[in-house]
Formats: C-alpha cells, sequence, structure tokens
C-alpha cells in the first residue's frame, strides 16, 4: 500500500522507533535489521520532504516529525481496524446482509431467525425489507436485496435466475374467532364454510389464487378480498373467516385469540416458499450464517406444524379400523 510513495512499512517503522526510543530496539521489535529500518526512514523522509529525526546520542523528533506522528498513528490504527474488520467479514461476523420476505413470513419465520443472528453477529449491518413477491422479485433481480423468500415455484423466467437455498411447506388452515359459528361446530364440512363463513376472505397467499378456496370463495356469495392485515384484524374482531398460512397466526393460535377450524373431507392446502439468491455467485459468510438461522427455523416450524397433522392422522386410522374384542 502506497501513498504518494509513502508505504505502510515506513510508517511503522517510524512509529516504532518514536516507542522505542531508538533505531536499533526499533529494528529488535519489528523483527528487522537495523540498516533496513533506517533505509525506511530515509525513504519516508524523502517523501515527505524532510528530517523526522535528529541522530546523534539520542533520538528525538524534528518539527516535522512532531506534526507528521498524529497522523502516522491515526493511519495505522484505521488499517488496523480494517484489517481485522475483514478478517471479522471472512467469518461472518462483519458485513452487510440485505434480505427480503414475504409480509406472511416476515415475523413469524424470519423474525426469531434474525432475532438469533443478531445476537451472535452484532456487528453486521442487517436489513430486511417485506413484501409481496412481485415487488421482492423486482429487488431481488435489481440487485437491490441478495436473498428473498418468496413464493416457490417462482414463474420460469424469472426462476431460471434464481437459486433456492430450501424450501419451506406450510399448511394454510381455516381460522375463526373462538366464538365463531365455524368454532363451536363438533364437525365442519365445506358446506358448513359456505354456509356460516359469511363472508370467507379471501387471501392470496401465493401468486394467484388458489383454485380450491376460489371455487370455496364463490358458494359463499360473499367472499371479500382483502390484505392479510386487514384479514387478520377482521377475523380477531369475529368478523368472518379465512385461510390463513399457519405461520402468519401462530401467535394467536397458541394464544387462543384465534382457533383452527378442521374441515371434514378437505384435502390438506400447502403454502411452499423458498429463500433464493440470484444466479449462482457465493454468498458472504455473513449472508450465509443468516440464510442457516432462518433454514433452522424453517425446520422447526415444519415439525411444530407436523405434530398435529400426524396425531389427526391417527386419530383418524384408529376410527376406521375394526374393533378388537
Amino acid at each position: 500500500m502506497a501513498a504518494k510513495g509513502i508505504h505502510v512499512d515506513q510508517l511503522a517503522a517510524f512509529e516504532r522507533i518514536v516507542r522505542e526510543g531508538s533505531f536499533s530496539r526499533a529494528a529488535l521489535a519489528l523483527g528487522l535489521g537495523q540498516p533496513a529500518v533506517s533505509s525506511r526512514i530515509v525513504a519516508l523522509e524523502a517523501a515527505v520532504g524532510g528530517a523526522l529525526f535528529t541522530r546523534g546520542r539520542r533520538v528525538a523528533l524534528t518539527a516535522l516529525g512532531e506534526g507528521f506522528l498524529p497522523y502516522v498513528r491515526r493511519t495505522l490504527d484505521v488499517l488496523g481496524e480494517g484489517v481485522a474488520a475483514a478478517r471479522l467479514a471472512q467469518v461472518g461476523k462483519r458485513g452487510r446482509v440485505r434480505l427480503g420476505a414475504l409480509g406472511s413470513l416476515a415475523g413469524g419465520l424470519v423474525g426469531p431467525a434474525l432475532a438469533q443472528f443478531v445476537k451472535t453477529h452484532p456487528e453486521v449491518d442487517c436489513m430486511l425489507r417485506s413484501g409481496d413477491h412481485e415487488w421482492l422479485l423486482e429487488l431481488l433481480l435489481d440487485g437491490i436485496i441478495e436473498l428473498a423468500l418468496i413464493a416457490w415455484p417462482a414463474k420460469q423466467s424469472a426462476a431460471a435466475d434464481l437459486t433456492p437455498l430450501f424450501v419451506f411447506r406450510e399448511p394454510v388452515v381455516l381460522v375463526v374467532h373462538p366464538g365463531h359459528a365455524l368454532a363451536v361446530r363438533k364437525n365442519v364440512t365445506a358446506d358448513d364454510v359456505a354456509r356460516l363463513a359469511r363472508p370467507l376472505l379471501r387471501l392470496r397467499w401465493w401468486p394467484e389464487h388458489h383454485p380450491v378456496l376460489t371455487r370455496l370463495a364463490a358458494r359463499t356469495g360473499a367472499g371479500v378480498e382483502i390484505a392479510m392485515e386487514a384479514a387478520r384484524r377482521l377475523v380477531l374482531e369475529g368478523v368472518g373467516a379465512g385461510f390463513f398460512t399457519r405461520t402468519y397466526v401462530l401467535d394467536d393460535l397458541a394464544r387462543g385469540s384465534l382457533v383452527e377450524v378442521r374441515v371434514r373431507r378437505f384435502a390438506p392446502i400447502f403454502r411452499d416458499s423458498a429463500l433464493v439468491r440470484r444466479g449462482r455467485t457465493p454468498l458472504s459468510a455473513a449472508a450465509a450464517s443468516l440464510a442457516q438461522a432462518i433454514r433452522l427455523q424453517a425446520e422447526a416450524l415444519e415439525g411444530a406444524a407436523r405434530r398435529p397433522m400426524a396425531k389427526a392422522a391417527a386419530r383418524r386410522t384408529e376410527k376406521a379400523s375394526p374393533s378388537r374384542s
């Protein structure tokens, strides 16, 4: 590294001589011969245009050297910080991560993963943007974000330029207020949903509406297409019913503010999403660490979702099995 003929090793030799008080002790501390140290100082003095030390029985700074010393120390400190930052970035402890996520996953999936990541990587600058599938694709393809959690699969034209890191599958479940008519019925059919939902809130968890839910909404005669934030608020207030991704209402279900309604003979519906990056350029260490944290949270959510489904399947099998005497 040089600036107008000045090299870092010359600055380091100058600062060490000041600290040690002699050329010989500075050479010993730097692991060099004294001629090498003297040569560096001669070159540095030529670059700054004057003597930095008075030579004699004792080494002392000249006025030029006194004025130059604070800038040398500041330069060496900044370079040291830069090297340390570069090393931390190489192992994912420093740097910047730019992430986008579907609004329905920003809280339940990305939020816990990001919280854990920030605790273990406090020096990494994180940016998270949430929005719909199409907007996130634009941000990713324009290079504004480097990772995006989007609905999957994407359209073929976009998918050709994307590399999925993992796919997250979550159930889409019918959710109502605990006091709703559908919540108090023991057995709910699709006919019951069509008759009692009123309105059945139409939510687009995919790039396009799910055809089964579209047909069901048409049967109610009172479908309402609405943003997910507003739909959640309506259902919490006891108005209507809606099919929500489980991750989006996970906390409400855990608190009992909302309840899941299982519809008899209604095939399970899922929404797949994927954490993707553009092309095949390797991720920075920090981005790779955050991606792994999100993957682990996704696996935990998938495992939690499978447990009640497995129990329900076991109950159905038990009921279908002939009784034994």
